[in-house]
């Protein structure tokens, strides 16, 4: 019996034991019989995708995705594919061309329609996040979404026929109302909620007057790198590591 990684999924939760993804053959992991995906290999053995039951529920200790984020790097790549993953399956059941239920490809991570052979992968929605700075300054903003509490970068999808260059300045734009200059990419990070990609920027201010796209910002100010900021992103994200490089950029200027 081959023993094997278990990536054991609901929704966003993920099913941890001693505070690692479950080991050990399906018969010991409760797993035999059903249906499960390999999805890749993690610490040399085998990872497979199985979608949680009620039991499942009732037997292992879940936790949501985002708590996760400050891992390893192996660690949250590997359930951020697993989460995304477990999406993908969940979302492409049936046909979107003529609506015959797919079938799981047993070549590949895919979903195929018998009747039309569509062929469905995984899909990715690119977007961009970005810290901008003005001198020994940082701009930082309060989403809707973290409203009195989480002040961190500005951030939204790219657009089909954009390039992720236009999509900073775009979305800087529309959400601060500042026009910015000298864009260069920092990093990226998956960030299965549900599937996006997200492609981290630096960039400067060139000009404009904060004026805030309401129904996303409650508030964006320019906060001085050397004096008490307010709540920051968690570790083990994009915003932060982009914030955290624009500090060391602001702190090294010498006017």
């Amino acid at each position: 019996m081959n023993q094997s990684y278990w990536a054991i999924i609901n929704h966003f939760d993920i099913a941890l034991i001693n505070n690692e993804l479950p080991f050990g053959t399906a018969e010991e992991i409760g797993t035999s019989g059903r249906k499960s995906v390999k999805i890749g290999e993690y610490k040399g053995f085998p990872l497979n995708l199985v979608q949680a039951t009620e039991s499942d529920l009732s037997r292992w200790t879940f936790v949501f995705l985002r708590t996760q984020i400050a891992r390893s790097l192996e660690e949250a790549l590997t359930m951020h594919r697993a989460v995304a993953l477990n999406h993908f399956l969940e979302t492409h059941q049936f046909c979107g061309k003529c609506g015959t239920k797919n079938v799981l490809s047993e070549k590949e991570i895919a979903m195929i329609c018998p009747s039309c052979n569509q062929h469905f992968y995984p899909v990715l929605s690119p977007s961009i996040i970005v810290a901008m700075r003005r001198g020994k300054q940082i701009l930082l903003a309060n989403h809707q979404r973290h409203k009195g509490s989480i002040y961190t970068t500005l951030a939204g999808f790219i657009e089909a026929g954009e390039t992720a260059e236009q999509a900073v300045e775009r979305e800087v734009f529309e959400e601060s109302g500042l026009k910015i200059k000298n864009i260069r990419y920092f990093g990226s990070q998956p960030w299965s909620f549900p599937n996006s990609l997200m492609l981290g920027f630096l960039a400067d201010y060139e000009s404009g007057e904060i004026r805030l796209q309401e129904e996303e910002i409650c508030d964006a100010r320019w906060f001085d790198a050397d004096k008490p900021l307010p709540e920051l992103p968690p570790e083990g994200t994009i915003a932060l590591q982009l914030i955290e490089e624009t500090l060391k950029i602001c702190q090294s200027e010498t006017t």
